[in-house]
């Protein structure tokens, strides 16, 4: 028996092949009239077919979503829009209201495009701050009449075609089925919505079903094919929650003279915002090597430092780390500017701490493409390998937008099984990309390899080398700051694949000529910290000091570095050993030259939200205060008490706490001023 002869199946099936048939015109007209995408320029058919194809799953989306409502009130045995004239009132009300909406704002994203070259978003809601003058611009710049009447008789005329298909469908009496059919074709159509929504239908991980998001929309790099690819219904909501709150100019002004000293440069002016652009040339501290050396970024997830041997955790869990860490550059008081994983992501390849106050700067479409350092490398291949879905806050955006001819590794590359929500373990991954790497001999590359097993739920895979677990008790867990022998283990784990992959890297004959960037990107949740000073605990320190090792005892003397550094300074430092000239846009710095205000002293937020709360850290001392200055205090990070000690150092309180409102309101600058025009 054919689906077809079940009247509500009939009628969602086809209310869905209606709007997707509409939206697939509107994409076809988008394309032919009003975006600036052609073939004749150079772009590849291929690569503008990809982009239509993902415009096409959004479109599905939306299809899907609008009959939800419907469904909703068809699905119900007794009560349902089948048998109850209210209801059928209620579904048919609906319909017409989606549809006027859903035409009105294809309409005003046809112009929006045409006008602005971007296509419709949340921030269209801004021309009603003033309506009067919003209202005189539309009515003197578009036949305003003309559109109107156009959306009223294609918005009827779709109505008419779906109260069609209503009688059609719904209005014929259904035929008796089996019940196991029935049930059967009822999964069939969960199945289509599922996957519909998500937009794929395959590299899915069970555990960690990622959907497809705008930021797939601009895998080539090119805004113009990203537009392309976005549907305005879908992109107006991804982008409600995108910050209207961008930084304090007045702030950023005050401060320019003193961060433009902090980063060695005299601020110019583009309008009113003063930038801070400065040309960094070769070094004379460059390594001299026959050949660019390899670099490896390793991404230690949650590890914070606070969970390591280098610190001085009792229990000693990351021995083969803190091996390391005597053979290597060490970077002692190390910090990322913000906690979580988006958020050192975006640190480490912009060089601007993400202070947006409403989720990730990766989510925020407005943000991309980043100007980046890593472009300046060009001797290097560049490739990025995670053992999940890198579309997670829609970080795979940020890279692909951002890394000129990124090569991406992830979920559906990888041969290995997944084995839990973030897909492969780290030692598959690193195993993966050992022999990606092994067989790279022509060309330098620079690899970032996020590392994701130390994160709930802590899983222990089968194939583990080896590995062997430990359990100890509760009490000794709490005092080294472990929450449970799952985290505890974790961590251990971490340390001992790190250690398998330089094993990997020697044998594969590209550990001599490599740099390995080890680095955590925030610490996981703790206890208690009683084998460390209140500092680290009470002020929220040891979400943001992590370990940095830089590892190449072939090329670089091993030594420490005990004045505070942060995530922003790594890639500049990198281009300083490599001997790379290159555009510096952001906050970073090259740890080897010397810092003009002195003692070093690293941007923090120790706090996130509406509400932030923002600081500075030296080796010594950690100023903190809102977001507008009140509450400051100032404390010596290894004192024994929590005393605030700013009138028993009035100069060094004074000069920190200035950084501190100069620094925070420069980053949120430069999450705007640092995005570039890429055609």
């Amino acid at each position: 028996m054919s689906p077809l002869s079940y009247p509500r199946l009939r009628y969602l099936f086809a209310g869905i092949a209606v709007f997707f048939a509409a939206f697939m015109l509107l994409r076809a007209g988008f394309y032919l009239f009003t975006s600036e995408v052609s073939t004749s320029d150079g772009t590849p058919a291929s690569t503008v077919l990809t982009t239509l194809g993902i415009g096409l799953r959004f479109d599905l989306r939306l299809a899907i979503l609008l009959m939800l409502p419907p469904a909703l009130l068809l699905v119900f045995p007794r009560w349902n829009a089948l048998n109850t004239r209210a209801l059928r009132w209620v579904l048919r009300g609906w319909l017409v209201f989606a549809v006027l909406a859903i035409a009105l704002v294809y309409i005003v994203d046809f112009g929006h495009y045409a006008y602005l070259g971007f296509r419709v978003n949340a921030s269209v809601l801004r021309f009603f701050s003033d309506v009067q003058i919003s209202a005189d611009m539309v009515w003197q710049s578009y036949p305003v009449l003309r559109l109107t009447l156009i959306w009223l008789v294609v918005s009827a005329a779709l109505v008419w075609l779906l109260i069609r298909i209503e009688h059609w469908t719904i209005d014929h009496p259904p035929v008796a089925q089996s019940k196991k059919l029935t049930a059967g074709l009822v999964a069939l159509t969960v199945v289509f919505g599922v996957f519909g929504f998500l937009g794929r239908v395959s590299n899915i991980n069970p555990l960690n079903p990622v959907p497809l998001r705008w930021g797939d929309a601009f895998f080539s790099g090119d805004t113009r094919l990203g537009a392309l690819g976005l549907n305005p219904v879908i992109f107006i909501w991804d982008t409600w929650n995108a910050s209207a709150d961008r930084y304090d100019l007045a702030q950023v002004r005050e401060h320019a003279a003193e961060i433009g000293a902090y980063l060695g440069v005299q601020p110019a002016l583009d309008g009113d915002l003063p930038r801070f652009d400065r040309q960094v040339p070769v070094q004379p501290h460059r390594l001299k090597t026959r050949r660019p050396p390899n670099v490896i970024f390793i991404h230690l997830e949650s590890l914070g430092g606070v969970m390591t041997s280098m610190v001085g955790n009792p229990l000693d869990p990351t021995p083969n780390l803190a091996a390391l860490a005597k053979d290597s550059w060490f970077l002692r008081h190390f910090y990322v500017p913000v906690t979580g994983t988006a958020k050192t992501v975006w640190a480490i390849t912009t060089g601007t701490p993400d202070v947006a106050r409403s989720k990730s700067a990766s989510r925020n479409p407005f943000l991309l493409p980043q100007h980046m350092i890593l472009n300046a490398f060009k001797e290097h291949d560049k490739i990025y390998a995670i053992g999940g879905s890198s579309g997670w806050a829609n970080v795979k955006a940020l890279l692909q937008s951002g890394i000129d001819g990124l090569e991406m590794y992830e979920e559906g590359y990888w041969k290995s099984p997944n084995v839990d929500v973030w897909g492969i373990s780290d030692l598959d991954l690193f195993k993966e990309t050992d022999a990606l790497l092994r067989a790279r001999k022509d060309r330098p590359f620079i690899a970032f390899i996020q590392m994701a097993d130390n994160h709930p739920p802590f899983t222990i895979p089968a194939n583990n080398d080896g590995f062997e677990k430990k359990n100890l008790p509760d009490e000794e867990l709490q005092k080294s700051g472990f929450k449970s022998n799952a985290q505890y283990n974790a961590v251990r784990l971490l340390d001992f694949n790190i250690a398998r992959f330089i094993e990997m890297a020697k044998a594969s004959g590209y550990y001599d000529d490599t740099i390995f960037i080890m680095y955590g990107d925030h610490n996981g949740r703790i206890s208690h910290l009683p084998f460390l000073p209140p500092a680290y605990e009470a002020l929220t320190l040891e979400n943001l000091l992590v370990p940095c090792i830089i590892h190449a005892p072939k090329l670089i003397k091993p030594h420490v570095t005990d004045e505070a550094t942060n995530l922003v300074d790594l890639m500049p430092t990198v281009a300083g050993l490599l001997g790379v000239e290159y555009l510096n846009t952001t906050m970073g710095r090259d740890i080897l030259l010397p810092a003009p205000e002195g003692e070093r002293a690293v941007p923090l937020l120790l706090r996130e939200g509406t509400f932030p709360q923002l600081g500075v850290a030296t080796k010594r001392f950690l100023v903190r205060m809102n977001a507008d200055g009140s509450q400051a205090d100032m404390h010596e990070i290894d004192s024994p008490t929590l005393e605030n000690v700013a009138d028993k150092y009035p100069e060094e309180y004074a000069r920190l706490s200035s950084l501190a409102r100069g620094l925070h309101e420069t980053a949120r600058l430069m999450l705007y001023s640092n995005k570039i025009e890429k055609r």
